[in-house]
């Protein structure tokens, strides 16, 4: 079995003059991205590995969701594929992931997360909103393989507040 928490980044700021990747959260985003960790920790769920894309509004959600659920951070990886907005890239990547991890977290984009929890998981979702959570399983046992898995969990902020 392989699991994937696909975890949009939190809100961001558009005030500042800075390349998209350098784009800081929003109060919001912090705000939201601790409530949809502080669910997900009320379960125990335990990850093997996380992913975070390197932009900055990924990487900072990605650090506080991490810190919340107490994941070590030897066991973090920012990854350059995950700055990805069509999902091509993010698929290419958890299709390449070592075999050995079971349970994954990926920290990214839109469209490129949207369009990938409709693609493969079994429920449709309008729109992975910032700090949105989908996890997604697959009854597979190599990251190769993942295609038609089963959506397990949502977490949206709004559904928090």
């Amino acid at each position: 079995m392989k699991t994937v928490f696909f975890v949009r980044h939190g809100k961001s700021s558009w005030e500042y003059n800075v390349s998209d990747k350098d784009r800081p959260l929003k109060e919001r985003g912090i705000r939201d991205a601790s409530l949809v960790a502080e669910s997900l920790a009320s379960t125990n769920q335990k990850l093997d590995f996380v992913f975070s894309s390197y932009a900055n509004r990924a990487l900072h959600t990605a650090v506080i969701v991490t810190r919340v659920l107490n994941h070590p951070f030897e066991k973090f990886q920012i990854s350059k594929q995950l700055y990805d907005f069509s999902g091509d890239a993010v698929l290419d990547f958890l299709k390449t992931l070592d075999d050995e991890l079971q349970t994954v977290m990926v920290f990214g984009h839109n469209y490129a997360f949207t369009t990938l929890v409709n693609t493969l998981g079994d429920k449709y979702i309008d729109n992975v909103p910032t700090a949105g959570l989908t996890e997604i399983q697959f009854d597979v046992n190599q990251w190769s393989a993942i295609e038609n898995g089963i959506t397990q969990r949502i977490i949206f902020p709004r559904d928090l507040k």
